[in-house]
């Protein structure tokens, strides 16, 4: 088994409006689409569409929307073993999209935020070769966190950590437990100093020296940074027509591990990741743009 990923499960809620409102201000929207979402979701979906063998660890509320969500990821080839049905309402993300591509987030958490430990399956999990972790909101519990910081320490495989926003403002004394069980890191520039309170150069280092051994970060329209300490690796992004930047970095991760569970060197795993990005963006929503063939 390939990759598993650890994160929250959302409806995607897409609003296309003419502008993002700031307060006191309205806006119309021009059509509306749903999709199924959820960070490490999307780009578990992205590396099952590339071939890989993939599963997910995730909870769904005992309603429409649950079902909605595990049909999808049933649909792409993901193993939902681990993926939990509770009392409760499912993750929704409200997602509003200028015509620019720029957009804005709303999420309501749902029963996301509500896994246990004693609720996943250890063994099950060390059959894949990498665990893909990113964000829980954490508004309603620390459940999922905590979880995730237990996981770590038990799983003996490649470790991928996509923090976010939610997370890297929580700070590195609270992701400390994640980072240090951590292979490959993969904040975008933003968050990596909102983490560390440095350039996000420097804090790659930081993060090196916490015993990570890849640190991606993520540049939008500049495309990525790399570096394991030894090596620093800029890579552009491919110019194409923005329609939607929802999920752009999970394709982005969905094509860099991809690259990296196939033994090619950073660089490549860069392009590849860029290259999944590029299609991700020209279509509206997380996944719509997302490769169905292998790349090479």
């Amino acid at each position: 088994m390939d990759a598993i990923g650890f994160g929250a499960l959302n409806v995607d809620k897409i609003y296309l409006v003419n502008k993002i409102p700031n307060a006191e201000e309205e806006a119309y929207v021009k059509d509306i689409q749903i999709f199924a979402g959820g960070s490490a979701s999307n780009t578990i979906v992205g590396l099952s569409r590339l071939g890989m063998k993939t599963g997910y660890i995730g909870k769904v509320g005992n309603d429409a929307d649950g079902d909605f969500l595990l049909n999808d990821l049933r649909s792409e080839g993901v193993d939902t073993y681990q993926v939990i049905k509770a009392d409760g309402r499912s993750g929704n993300a409200l997602i509003f999209v200028d015509e620019y591509g720029n957009r804005a987030i709303l999420v309501d958490p749902g029963v996301n935020d509500t896994i246990r430990f004693d609720e996943i399956d250890s063994d099950y999990v060390s059959k894949f070769r990498l665990l893909h972790l990113t964000s829980f909101i954490c508004k309603l519990g620390e459940e999922s966190f905590k979880s995730q910081k237990k996981l770590v320490k038990v799983f003996d495989g490649i470790v991928s950590f996509d923090p976010g926003a939610v997370y890297a403002e929580r700070g590195l004394d609270d992701l400390k437990d994640i980072i240090e069980e951590t292979t490959i890191f993969m904040p975008n520039a933003i968050e990596m100093e909102i983490l560390t309170g440095l350039s996000y150069k420097e804090g790659a280092n930081e993060i090196l020296n916490m015993g990570v051994e890849v640190v991606v970060i993520k540049l939008g329209e500049r495309g990525c940074y790399i570096t394991d300490g030894k090596t620093e690796i800029e890579i552009p992004a491919l110019k194409v027509k923005v329609v939607d930047t929802t999920g752009a970095g999970d394709a982005f991760n969905a094509g860099f591990l991809y690259g990296y569970l196939k033994g090619r060197d950073l660089e490549e795993c860069g392009k590849l990741g860029n290259y999944v990005a590029s299609l991700c963006i020209q279509k509206v929503g997380a996944r719509e743009g997302l490769p169905r063939h292998k790349i090479s």
